[in-house]
């Protein structure tokens, strides 16, 4: 008897891996008959090529062997789609169905253009999922981004859709918005069929799990502006003007050095509570964790041109550095420590040696979009706010006392006079 059960069990996994097979073959011979240029993106299925990834390098188009990779038993293949190179939707659509695909489309509004009345009703594909028999291809619509960067929405399934027409809980993609790399392609043969796949497939599959995406909050930053007017005079523009160049500036440094960092205090403040820079701000604020700290961030921003203007702390204790950028715009950077239940970053009151400890609740990091980049935030924002800011950060305050106004700031005891010359260091 189970000699039996085991065959037809087996049985049914062919059944599933030769439909698996069967529905990106068929997929492929659409994408490719209306030059529609999709590219690979399955984590399962891209972890495998990157295995043999030289190997399947050296498979020319055409030639036969086993079925080693689209067979896999799995209920969807993940591909992507750049918008903006598909001609010819829905010529695409009807074809799909000539060919015996079931296809369901996801589209949502642009999130750019929310609390914009006239351009709000404005829908955009976000998920195309075309069921062939028991696979479905799962085809992720990636739209361009002012940063540079290829942007996916959060698939959301709206009244009418049935809910059992894929097991929707075991997709990859779409839980929630993402954000990504524009990757370079190479075209490779796999188990036949040419497909297009990222040239990196390493780093693009370890972008996966930190790709959550979260938006600027558009329809209450217009709300804002309705209150308090933006100040629009010269001085203003021009601060905001070099705090986006020192911003951009930190974030390719940084990102040289493959330091991870978000938005941090002011800057953060910024862009949550108006999509923009606080023009009365005067530096920009990011955060670091402890251990992606790097013995050479310093050299590296004096080799851009930023010297240091202080120094305080040591990367056991409350480090924090300061960096001089032009028209008398700062760069500081805290850095931050974890403890069982929450974070924190120090503060040195340089005359006095007194210590200053800000908590922070545990947070985890999200891309966004600020001053035309890809970016990190917190993805717990509001209360990383309120940590630092109260429950009244909706209201703009032009007076602040780092060492008193924040509501999250503990003094942190003093540091000894024998350790003053490694920990105040001012420039």
């Amino acid at each position: 008897m189970e000699l039996v059960y085991q065959n037809l069990r087996e049985t049914e996994l062919d059944l599933i891996a030769h439909s698996g097979y069967r529905a990106v073959k068929k997929f492929v011979m659409l994408t490719s008959s209306q030059n529609v240029p999709v590219f690979l993106i399955d984590p399962l299925i891209l972890e495998l090529i990157n295995k043999d990834l030289e190997q399947v390098k050296n498979i020319s188009h055409g030639s036969t062997s086993e079925c080693k990779f689209f067979c896999v038993p799995r209920d969807f293949t993940a591909f992507a789609l750049r918008y903006h190179l598909w001609k010819n939707e829905e010529g695409w659509f009807r074809t799909a169905e000539n060919m015996g695909f079931q296809c369901l489309k996801v589209e949502s509004k642009d999130p750019r253009l929310d609390g914009i009345d006239s351009l709000s009703g404005t829908e955009i594909p976000l998920h195309y999922i075309c069921r062939l028999a028991n696979h479905a291809i799962h085809l992720v619509v990636f739209h361009e981004r002012s940063g540079n960067y290829l942007w996916h929405g959060h698939l959301r399934l709206k009244g009418r859709v049935d809910r059992k027409f894929v097991p929707f809980r075991k997709l990859q993609f779409g839980r929630y918005p993402g954000a990504f790399d524009r990757p370079e392609l190479q075209q490779i043969t796999v188990d036949g069929l040419e497909v297009l796949i990222p040239k990196d497939p390493v780093h693009f599959l370890e972008e996966i799990p930190h790709s959550r995406f979260i938006e600027c909050r558009y329809k209450e930053a217009r709300a804002f502006f309705q209150q308090y007017l933006d100040d629009n005079t010269v001085e203003a523009m021009a601060f905001r003007k070099s705090a986006k160049e020192l911003l951009q500036l930190a974030a390719r440094t940084l990102k040289k050095l493959g330091v991870r960092f978000w938005l941090s205090s002011g800057t953060c403040l910024g862009w949550y509570r108006q999509c923009n820079i606080i023009p009365y701000s005067k530096d920009v604020d990011l955060g670091i964790f402890i251990q992606d700290y790097k013995s050479d961030i310093i050299s590296a921003f004096q080799d851009v041109g930023l010297p240091l203007k202080h120094k305080f702390g040591k990367v056991e204790d409350s480090l924090e550095l300061s960096f001089q950028g032009k028209d008398d715009v700062k760069l500081d950077i805290f850095f931050f420590y974890e403890e069982t239940d929450h974070m924190w970053n120090g503060g040195t009151q340089a005359k006095t040696g007194k210590k200053f400890k800000y908590l922070f609740p545990k947070f985890t990091l999200c891309w966004t979009e600020f001053v035309d980049m890809k970016i990190h935030v917190p993805c717990e924002t509001t209360d990383y706010i309120e940590a630092n800011y109260g429950k009244t950060w909706k209201i703009p305050v032009k007076t602040w006392d780092w060492k008193r106004s924040p509501p999250n700031v503990r003094p942190n005891g003093v540091w000894p006079i024998s350790e003053w010359d490694e920990v105040i260091q001012l420039y």
